[in-house]
C-alpha cells in the first residue's frame, strides 16, 4: 500500500513526541529528520504546521525556542495509524531517543526567559525541571535587555554548575 510522504513525515514527529516524556524543541525533531534525510526542511515545516492546524500537537515558545508536546487527539491518531511506520524508521528513531536520551531531557527541561518589566527592568526567568517538578525556579531583575539575554544563554550552559552550588551553599 503507497502512503503520502507528508502523512508518513507527521507519523513520524508524532511517534517521536509521544516516545518521550518531555517536550522536544524544533532543532530536536529536524536534527534526527533532516539526519536521517527523511525529507527537507521546507517540507518539515509544513508537517509541523500540519500538526498544530490539526490540534495534533502544541507549541509552547520561551524565548527563541519552540517546545512540542502531542495532544491526546495526536496520540489516538497515532494509535490508530502507527503501523504505518516501518520497523527501520521505528528502530531509527528509537536508537536516536536512547542514545540522546539524557541530552534532549536536559535541553527540554533547562528553560530560560526574560520580559520587560512595567518598572522598565528586565525580569529573567530560569527553571530547571525533573519530570514534572521544578528544582528550582529563579527570578532576577536586571537595568539592560542586553544583560538578560546573557544571564539567559549562561543559565543554559551553565545550570548544572549553579544548581550544585546552590545546594552545596544551602545545606
Amino acid at each position: 500500500m503507497t502512503q503520502d510522504p507528508l502523512t508518513l513525515y507527521k507519523l513520524i514527529v508524532l511517534y517521536m513526541l509521544n516516545k518521550v516524556k518531555f517536550k522536544l524543541t524544533y532543532s530536536q525533531i529536524s536534527g534526527f529528520i533532516l539526519e536521517k534525510e527523511y525529507t527537507n526542511f521546507i517540507t518539515l515545516q509544513q508537517v509541523i504546521s500540519d500538526l498544530q492546524d490539526a490540534e495534533l500537537i502544541k507549541a509552547d515558545t520561551l524565548m527563541n525556542r519552540t517546545y512540542f508536546s502531542i495532544t491526546e487527539e495526536g496520540k489516538n491518531t497515532l494509535s490508530y495509524f502507527g503501523s504505518r511506520i516501518g520497523d527501520a524508521i521505528i528502530n531509527d528513531i528509537d536508537t536516536f531517543l536512547s542514545e540522546k536520551h539524557l541530552e534532549l531531557k536536559n535541553e527540554a527541561s533547562i528553560t530560560a526567559n526574560y520580559y520587560k518589566a512595567t518598572s522598565g527592568e528586565y525580569e529573567t526567568e530560569l527553571i530547571a525541571r525533573e519530570k514534572d517538578i521544578e528544582l528550582v525556579h529563579i527570578k532576577l531583575s536586571v537595568p539592560t535587555e542586553d544583560m538578560a539575554e546573557t544571564i539567559c544563554d549562561s543559565w543554559y550552559n551553565k545550570n548544572q554548575k549553579i544548581y550544585k552550588y546552590l545546594m552545596e551553599e544551602l545545606f
